[in-house]
């Protein structure tokens, strides 16, 4: 018997004020990178990663506010992977990497040369948890309360997409660089 998946949540929400600080003419997740929009090549890692997926895109008060309307619009889901959607060079072979930690942990994290990343990948049995989130801090609490109990899984990545989001109009620069050093 194959093992339910969990489902990625493309997190498209917010409101991209700082990368229209840093003079970018557009929303962040619409600005192009290598001719296509940022959101579309996070949307593409995902589709590529066979995975299933929610994109949550309806105005939230904050990060925590998206994940829980995303979890509450897939409560039959095996878990979740919380991926932000300003994050264009993730890849679909990370998705799967922290997805098959869910095997085994309640919470995993992809590491970067010691950074943490996205997506952040929760097990069915937070879902209460994840449903009471609120506010600008995201899933972070709920991640610390699975370390405390040690259910918490670091899975490293050669993949530096996990810490390559878009803020700036300089970061999409620099993620410009990365995808044609490809």
């Amino acid at each position: 018997m194959e093992s339910r998946k969990p489902t990625v949540l493309v997190l498209a929400s917010g409101r991209g004020e700082r990368f229209a600080a840093s003079g970018g003419g557009t929303h962040k997740l619409q600005a192009l990178l290598a001719g296509k929009p940022v959101l579309q090549h996070t949307l593409d890692a995902v589709a590529a990663s066979g995975l299933p997926w929610h994109l949550e895109d309806a105005g939230h008060d904050g990060m925590g506010d998206t994940i829980a309307a995303a979890v509450r619009a897939t409560p039959d889901a095996a878990g979740w992977l919380v991926l932000p959607g300003d994050l264009p060079l993730v890849q679909a072979a990370t998705l799967l990497r922290v997805a098959e930690a869910l095997t085994q942990h309640a919470v995993a994290v992809p590491m970067f040369n010691g950074a943490r990343g996205h997506p952040v990948g929760f097990s069915a049995g937070c879902f209460a948890a994840l449903l009471n989130l609120k506010g600008n801090y995201g899933a972070a609490p709920v991640v610390r309360a699975q370390a405390a109990i040690n259910s918490v899984a670091y899975v490293d990545v050669t993949d530096e997409g996990i810490v390559t989001d878009i803020d700036t109009l300089d970061d999409l620069r620099r993620a410009e660089m990365l995808f044609a050093a490809r």
